[in-house]
């Protein structure tokens, strides 16, 4: 229901506001203003974005909790879009999300909200291959061509008589 008030109020109040900017500074100025924040959101989409982007990234490299990166990254992402769309009380909010103690504002607000109740991995079928303490994995032999005398330099060639044995097992499989 709320998003419905949502959807009818923003534009009644985007009006109104356009009407009164534009009684006060004139038209030319309110579009120039419409269009310079449309700008400015893409600018900030794109840079802040990037760097929201690389330090969620780093965070998952440092294995590091990346849930606060990633909320900053899609409030960049949210400013970006409301400062695109035509507007002033939207281009006010976009405005508001691009300082950083404001975002953090927001995520505490909603952070105390959030509740996790349960959490689910899963792999989509793969099986790690250290479970149960049991280390699976595959090999495969295969036969090295055999060194022929004269082809290594002299002092790397073994003396024939101490030549190993070719078995075919490598001593680290169990038979």
């Amino acid at each position: 229901m709320w998003l419905l008030a949502v959807f009818v109020l923003l534009p009644i109040i985007e009006i109104a506001l356009f009407i009164q900017v534009g009684s006060a500074i004139g038209l030319w100025p309110t579009l120039a203003l419409v269009i310079l924040s449309a700008v400015l959101g893409v600018v900030v989409m794109r840079s802040q974005g990037r760097n929201a982007w690389l330090e969620a990234q780093r965070s998952l490299a440092e294995v590091r909790d990346p849930s606060r990166p990633l909320a900053h990254g899609a409030m960049i992402m949210t400013a970006g879009i409301l400062l695109v769309m035509p507007g002033f009380l939207t281009d006010t909010i976009g405005l508001l999300l691009l300082i950083p103690f404001v975002r953090n504002a927001v995520i505490g607000y909603f952070g105390r909200r959030v509740r996790v109740t349960r959490a689910h991995s899963t792999s989509y079928g793969y099986r790690p291959p250290y479970a149960d303490g049991v280390i699976e994995g595959d090999y495969v032999v295969e036969d090295e061509p055999p060194v022929k005398r004269g082809q290594m330099p002299p002092d790397l060639e073994p003396p024939e008589d101490q030549q190993p044995p070719r078995s075919g097992k490598s001593g680290w499989t169990q038979h």
